[in-house]
């Protein structure tokens, strides 16, 4: 028993003076200490991983168990969404708003979580919580697929798994402003969705006529250059804390029957 302790502290002291070595290599940070499972992020060589005490007794050999840093952007079913806006504990948390995607964790009671989109049967989430994850510490140096990584002033590299949801198809001309959708302008339509950005506004006033539609995208000089069909979201009720802020919409544009205004027919919807 003893010697079992002993070989215990011994194994766990391995660990900790590993995690004081910066790393040699790119290496890949794991959901599962297991190579094909989840990648949570990507620590660069020279960086300095920070040991998950708590699970060191419980990671095998050839792993070591590190703490990785929040928040983390996931997706929950909206019927794990509570009437205070709050996620159900216990709700698992995927990392694409499609069927089969990979889970990432679960809602805990002190969890703190932030709504950030409306994907139709799904709703994005910021999760304000660090995670466990693993790294190799034995054989070759941690080699990765490429994966998309942000600026460091964007936050953690993003978590990988899930191609793209929705093709990117937003573009800014050089004045800043939306770029235009194919032939809308001459009472065309594109049917293809595509994202567009702009400042989430309220087209409802007590002084003025009922809009075609209550939300708009204004560009960056404060002018409307699209309504926002929001039929097809769920979870409307939460759309109001999105009035003044930058955001991502995807959806198809078409005219306005009787007009030159454009709308889009919003499929989800997303803070910048």
């Amino acid at each position: 028993m003893k010697t079992n302790l002993r070989l215990l502290a011994l194994g766990c002291a391995a660990a900790v003076a590993a995690a004081a070595a910066p790393l040699t290599g790119t290496t890949a940070v794991h959901a599962q200490p297991d190579a094909g499972s989840l990648t949570l992020t990507v620590l660069k060589a020279g960086s300095e991983p920070v040991v998950a005490r708590d699970a060191i007794a419980t990671t095998p050999a050839g792993w070591m168990a590190v703490e990785v840093a929040g928040p983390f952007d996931g997706y929950v079913k909206n019927g794990d969404i509570m009437k205070s806006l709050d996620v159900r504990v216990g709700a698992p948390v995927y990392l694409a708003p499609v069927a089969g995607a990979a889970p990432l964790t679960k809602i805990e009671p002190a969890d703190k979580t932030d709504i950030t989109g409306l994907h139709g049967k799904w709703t994005q989430i910021r999760l304000q919580k660090n995670l466990t994850g693993y790294i190799q510490v034995s054989g070759a140096p941690g080699y990765l697929p490429a994966v998309a990584t942000t600026p460091a002033s964007a936050g953690p590299a993003p978590l990988v798994d899930a191609a793209p949801v929705t093709p990117i198809a937003y573009g800014v001309t050089t004045a800043g402003r939306p770029a235009p959708m194919v032939n809308l302008g001459d009472g065309g339509s594109s049917t293809l969705p595509r994202l567009f950005q702009g400042r989430f506004v309220s087209t409802r006033s007590a002084f003025k006529p009922r809009r075609p539609f209550d939300w708009a995208l204004n560009d960056d000089a404060g002018d409307r250059y699209a309504y926002l069909d929001v039929s097809k979201l769920l979870l409307t009720e939460q759309i109001d804390k999105y009035v003044g802020h930058v955001v991502v919409v995807y959806g198809a544009g078409k005219s306005v029957p009787g007009g030159r205004d454009i709308v889009i027919e919003v499929e989800s919807l997303q803070l910048k």
